[in-house]
């Protein structure tokens, strides 16, 4: 069996020699009654990303994807390999190639660079967020805290908040209390944050003060905080960079949720 297929090859491998080279004509070789074109052997060429050139390789390439259709032929008449199996995976690869090459190429179209700017411009609403600049001092519990203790860190937040009202500066107080280390080294300055984005308390208080006002203490399931507003709540919007990514894998996934359903009820499917 092997002797077969080796002098089978050999008799391709002959007959293909020299049918590869630069001025080959338009059928290049003959597997089991089978015709391999120079177009086949150029589309190939294509899908491999193969810029050839040089004739001599470009005969050598060719004479090894003959070789290799003749192998596939031969073990093709082999009892060796489940046919039905092959034949099931073939066609699931065939259907993820078509599938997949389809949506890449008709999303590329469908979705344009001045689509999702154009989404940007007509949805404003999307990319707003009112925001306030804010500075805490946080004094954090713990839901099994008992009692004692949890009077002991209240008592320590109205601490804090008396030494600002008695004139000391807010981030120095933030600096010498809060237990949020990080926002505390800078002095309490949360930066922006967006309404309703945080604990509903902490933003109904921030959002409730004057620039430069400082809240009593209050307490979220983070712990008691004293708050100041830093700067007035505004509209801001995003940035078209920050969100252009976002917008297109939307625009995208909607376009191809659309042609998904435009082709399956053209395709008229019938369950029996």
């Amino acid at each position: 069996m092997k002797n077969r297929i080796v002098v089978m090859l050999c008799v391709v491998v002959v007959l293909v020699m020299g049918a590869c080279k630069k001025d080959a004509p338009k059928e290049l070789a003959s597997v089991g009654g089978s015709s391999i074109t120079q177009s086949q052997f150029d589309t190939y060429l294509q899908y491999k990303r193969i810029p050839v050139t040089d004739g001599n390789r470009k005969g050598r390439i060719c004479d090894q994807y003959v070789e290799r259709t003749a192998l596939a032929h031969m073990i093709e008449e082999e009892p060796v390999l489940d046919k039905d199996l092959m034949a099931v995976e073939f066609d699931e690869l065939k259907k993820e190639m078509l599938i997949g090459r389809y949506f890449e190429a008709y999303l590329k179209e469908a979705v344009s660079d001045q689509a999702v700017l154009n989404y940007y411009n007509m949805h404003p609403e999307e990319f707003e967020a009112k925001k306030a600049h804010v500075a805490h001092i946080l004094i954090r519990t713990r839901s099994n805290m008992d009692e004692v203790e949890r009077k002991a860190k209240l008592t320590t937040a109205h601490e804090a908040y008396s030494k600002v009202r008695a004139a000391t500066p807010f981030e120095e107080a933030a600096k010498n209390y809060s237990e949020d280390r990080v926002s505390g080294e800078k002095g309490g300055d949360l930066g922006w944050i967006s309404e309703g984005a945080i604990s509903p308390k902490l933003s109904e208080v921030s959002f409730s003060l004057k620039a430069g006002d400082v809240s009593e203490p209050f307490e979220t399931p983070f712990g008691f905080h004293v708050v100041k507003l830093l700067e007035e709540p505004r509209v801001i919007k995003k940035p078209f960079e920050s969100v252009k990514g976002t917008i297109r894998y939307q625009l995208r996934e909607n376009a191809k949720q659309k042609e998904v359903d435009r082709l399956l009820v053209k395709a008229d499917i019938v369950k029996h």
